[in-house]
């Protein structure tokens, strides 16, 4: 029995309706009452579809990113889970560059976050580059969950984890060194993917 003028109808314009709102604010909460009153169903028809937040979360970065990434490498099951995550982690690096143009774009972030006054407008800039990111790499991992590699829960800690690691290796890309970048860059990656993938639940 359905619930609702067409089960499967709701469930897209929950879905569209929660979408939309991230394309225009990528801070936004997701609120069950903002993404329900937006798709014109009540709270009870989208509770009925997503019983959770994070079920509703889960199933729009699913499909943005289903959308936007079709050939993400988190789906490629011909390789193991670790190297389908470092693989992820790379995409997220990448657009930095190395040596003159790493440094370019840390010149640029440094202009526009650090070296302002953290007024509000730096602060939510900075917040929504960072949620963006934050979202992908969640997305990455509830991937992973829905495969039973990782343990269905909020995936907090380990996402910052991640974004901490990523964050101190294109720094690394931007600094003079000796060592070879691409190894002991994969090296790091494949170190904390083994944590995340190990780490006991909390």
């Amino acid at each position: 029995m359905t619930r609702d003028d067409g089960s499967t109808g709701s469930r897209e314009r929950i879905l569209a309706a929660a979408a939309a709102m991230l394309a225009e604010d990528v801070t936004a909460r997701l609120s069950v009452r903002a993404v329900a009153a937006r798709a014109g169903v009540s709270t009870g028809s989208l509770r009925f579809h997503f019983p959770t937040q994070r079920a509703l979360q889960d199933a729009v970065l699913a499909r943005i990113y289903d959308h936007m990434f079709p050939d993400d490498p988190i789906h490629d099951r011909s390789l193991p889970v670790r190297d389908r995550l470092v693989n992820c982690l790379r995409q997220v690096l990448a657009p930095a560059g190395v040596g003159e143009q790493a440094r370019e774009a840390w010149g640029r972030a440094y202009q526009m976050f650090i070296a302002p006054e953290p007024s509000e407008e730096v602060r939510a800039a900075y917040l929504a580059l960072e949620r963006g990111g934050w979202r992908r790499i969640e997305y990455w991992l509830t991937v992973l969950a829905d495969e039973g590699a990782l343990p269905r829960e909020d995936h907090a800690r380990r996402v910052r984890f991640l974004l901490t690691v990523l964050n101190g290796l294109s720094i690394a890309r931007a600094l003079p060194t000796e060592d070879s970048i691409l190894k002991s860059e994969t090296e790091t990656l494949y170190t904390a993917v083994d944590c995340v993938l190990s780490a006991p639940t909390a």
